[in-house]
């Protein structure tokens, strides 16, 4: 194997081996290092994503999800059902065979892309070189006219939680509990809580989240925000907000978590499991040489301009380790726009048009900006709603709860953002998303046809609703 590479990639997850393999798409000699190994202590690419991340909290929400419908929710189709249990053991196994599938995956698309796969912790060093330690314990070093940097991100630690792997685990480990259990505490009421949370509320654990900010879900349209919190607490979950965790003690197989509550305080709480989800932040540690020219922020993001090129020639980075919020599909976007630079395109990113989602049951999605924002540019807007009450076929489906919230400017009615709480909330976003993208209207979407009975036309009805026009809910009246 040559060691001369015209991009080498650092990192296998959604943004390093899209990137990986865009470039080599592009008749790019390439290779993609990567450190992960798995439980058996061989190389397999993914990154936190595909192997403790996204993929494996989606099939226990997937799977913890079915058990309460089944459970809970069959009877009111007239599906009786008893003796309904949950095997938590073969729910952690088919999680981790999807993880073992598409980890696999990846192996087979970088040989029919004819990327060098290298399994080893990678380090930048100057002149674009990369060594390469092996899991040996041996090192070897890559050149390249280009790297790319996708190293991702790590959960934050915090000194009041010390994370032990047993009774106090980050997300990764409250994907492997053997058991349900009974009183589990949550610290961070972000996407990550939310949706570990609704995985083993779902399974009968009473839990309990506490998240220090005043506000539930700060970075949402707090309209969506506030009906999610509703819908949640109605579930079961027993949100806390203003409550900051100042210290735990283990005893035994128990925690005991101490807090002060939104009055000051001193509250106490004891629990059987605890998982700290309070954000991440990227992961830097020995990725570069003092001498690599790619420098820092202030808050430890590899310092990038708008096409994610670094302060040294021919270095990029991607993902979680860079500016904008920690999203998989930000990061695989990123990697094909340096790919086709790399390759002499003209790729940019709109980061106006990137969707983020929630996956609690109902999901929560956005994309542009929420109404705060938009107040706070002192634009003038125009604001649709439409609740999922008054769909038909979320009706039938027996998913009434949420609402889709559609803000378009007042004098050009170009859609500004998009908020949905409700039954399939990702994918509906997205038909918003690629409407902005091409410049729509709010109009432009009333005037679409959409197809009958489906979730869809809660979007078209929200649309007709920002100008007074919805049909199937009566009109708010202009003041």
């Amino acid at each position: 194997m040559s060691d001369k590479f015209d991009v080498v990639v650092i990192g296998s997850g959604p943004a390093g081996y899209v990137a990986a393999i865009r470039a080599a798409q592009l008749g790019l000699k390439t290779a993609c290092v990567e450190k992960w190994q798995n439980s058996e202590g061989k190389g397999v690419n993914g990154g936190t994503c595909l192997n403790v991340g996204c993929i494996p909290s989606k099939a226990l929400l997937d799977s913890s999800y079915k058990y309460h419908e089944a459970k809970d929710d069959f009877k009111v189709h007239g599906i009786s059902t008893k003796g309904i249990e949950i095997d938590v053991p073969s729910m952690i196994q088919r999680k981790d065979n999807i993880v073992k599938q598409l980890t696999g995956g990846i192996s087979a698309l970088f040989k029919a892309n004819g990327v060098t796969s290298v399994f080893g912790t990678g380090k930048l060093l100057a002149n674009r070189k990369v060594e390469v330690t092996g899991h040996d314990g041996k090192t070897k070093t890559l050149e390249a006219d280009n790297v790319i940097l996708a190293s991702g991100s790590k959960p934050i630690d915090i000194p009041v939680a010390k994370i032990d792997n047993d009774v106090i685990v980050d997300s990764t480990g409250a994907l492997e509990f053997d058991a349900v259990p009974k009183r589990l505490g949550v610290i961070g009421a972000g996407v990550i809580g939310l949706e570990l949370g609704s995985v083993w509320n779902r399974l009968g654990s009473d839990v309990v989240v506490l998240e220090a900010m005043d506000k539930f879900l700060s970075i949402m349209d707090q309209q969506i925000a506030k009906e999610t919190q509703k819908i949640l607490t109605k579930q079961g979950l027993d949100i806390r907000l203003s409550c900051r965790v100042t210290g735990s003690e283990v005893k035994g197989k128990e925690v005991t978590v101490t807090f002060t509550d939104k009055d000051g305080k001193e509250q106490k709480e004891t629990f059987d499991k605890l998982i700290v989800c309070v954000g991440r932040r990227p992961y830097t540690e020995g990725l570069l040489a003092e001498d690599s020219g790619v420098n820092l922020d202030e808050r430890g993001f590899i310092y990038v301009n708008d096409l994610c090129a670094t302060g040294a020639p021919g270095v990029w980075a991607v993902g979680d380790v860079v500016r904008g919020p920690m999203l998989a599909h930000k990061g695989s976007e990123e990697g094909v726009m340096v790919a086709e630079r790399i390759a002499g395109q003209k790729t940019v990113m709109n980061y106006d048009v990137v969707p983020n989602v929630i996956y609690t049951h109902p999901e929560v999605a956005s994309v542009g900006r929420t109404e705060e924002q938009i107040k706070a540019d002192g634009e003038p807007y125009n604001v649709g709603t439409f609740p999922f009450a008054a769909s038909g076929r979320a009706m039938a489906a027996n998913e009434t709860g949420g609402l889709v919230k559609i803000i378009a400017h007042a004098d050009t009615d170009r859609i500004l953002g998009a908020h949905i709480v409700g039954p399939s909330a990702a994918d509906l976003v997205q038909q918003v998303a690629i409407a902005m993208e091409f410049g729509s209207s709010a109009e432009d979407l009333g005037l679409m046809v959409f197809g009958h009975p489906t979730l869809s036309e809660a979007v078209h009805e929200a649309a007709l609703a920002v100008h007074g026009h919805a049909i199937h809910v009566a009109n708010k009246k202009k003041r």
